[in-house]
């Protein structure tokens, strides 16, 4: 098995070879701001879509923008509002009175980079449109289902304090998005760097296409071969279900905090992150520390907290942090 490592790192290094390049390119534009830029990159190498939240001003759009024109590929940024219809999201059938017939415009959500902003603006009937492009990678027009081109992504932000003309994500979209990511404020010497390139009238930073479509989709072929031991994968079995039955855990003081545990689906997503996220670190294998790494960003958005949790000011983050500090690490 050594030597099938051996073969996959190697593989891995030669194929994660852009990261690097993409992560110089984006730090032409952003400063600071690591943790977004990796997870985006994380995102888009496991086939995962990504919500993103933090106050106003802090680089979420500009960030998803720079990392579309570093991928040459098509980019289609929606800003969402309360009156959008799903019509204008995934396109509509339009009649043509020379002929008699019906004809097929298709909507902005035909593009491989999609930037959802301010996704909690708009209502329940355009949030159920984005879904099936979401989990199914199709759209239906009509009586007509047309397939989406990968790569596709959906990368929403939403804005976590204003709440007035907000429609709440329904769980189930919340569910849809692997990574759900709080973004902070930079530190004094990022903000000093910030202001020092950015605070110009009319200076535009140039950022150029690094790699194609067809690279994005060799990387995840290539991450799906990252190795993954047993032990590892029962330790994100433990986490998962430790949400679910803390009691059986020694986790006696969660299970008044836990309305609803994690699904099956964080189980899925954590591993596929967790390979995607040693990718990025240039390894063929995932080791229990990529796991702890990106395990907040899948189950933070899953956990759901009881009244009891809400009383005590405790968060479904505050949650998966002790059940990550408390499971036993193979």
């Amino acid at each position: 098995m050594s030597e099938g490592i051996g073969v996959i790192n190697d593989k891995v290094k030669k194929e994660s070879a852009f990261v690097e390049a993409l992560r110089m390119e984006i730090s032409k534009v952003i400063v600071g701001q690591k943790y977004l830029i990796e997870r985006l990159l994380v995102g888009l190498l496991a086939n995962g879509h990504i919500l993103i939240e933090g106050v106003p001003g802090l680089a979420k759009t500009l960030s998803v923008k720079v990392l579309s024109q570093t991928v040459n590929t098509k980019f289609q940024r929606l800003q969402f509002t309360p009156d959008l219809l799903p019509a204008d999201l995934v396109g509509t059938l339009v009649y043509n009175p020379k002929e008699g017939n019906f004809t097929t415009k298709k909507g902005p959500i035909f593009a491989n980079i999609i930037l959802a902003d301010e996704i909690n603006r708009a209502p329940a009937k355009v949030q159920s449109a984005l879904l099936e492009a979401m989990q199914e990678r199709q759209v239906t027009i009509g009586e007509n289902t047309f397939k989406l081109d990968e790569p596709f992504l959906v990368l929403a932000t939403q804005n976590p304090i204003e709440q007035e003309g907000t429609y709440p994500l329904p769980e189930a979209q919340v569910d849809r998005f692997m990574l759900k990511l709080n973004i902070t404020y930079p530190n004094k010497e990022e903000e000093l760097n910030i202001l020092n390139r950015m605070s110009y009238t009319d200076k535009q930073i140039e950022v150029k296409p690094l790699v194609k479509p067809d690279d994005i989709l060799r990387a995840r072929k290539v991450v799906d071969e990252v190795y993954m031991d047993e032990k590892v994968k029962k330790y994100i079995i433990d986490i998962v279900f430790a949400t679910r039955q803390p009691k059986e855990y020694k986790l006696d003081e969660l299970a008044d905090l836990i309305k609803y545990g994690a699904s099956p689906r964080a189980s899925i997503y954590l591993t596929v992150a967790s390979k995607a996220y040693a990718f990025i670190q240039g390894r063929g294998y995932v080791t229990p520390q990529d796991v702890k790494s990106i395990g907040l960003d899948i189950l933070r958005h899953r956990v759901i907290v009881s009244y009891e949790a809400e009383a005590e000011e405790k968060t479904s983050e505050d949650v998966v942090k002790k059940i990550f500090d408390e499971i036993e690490v193979p």
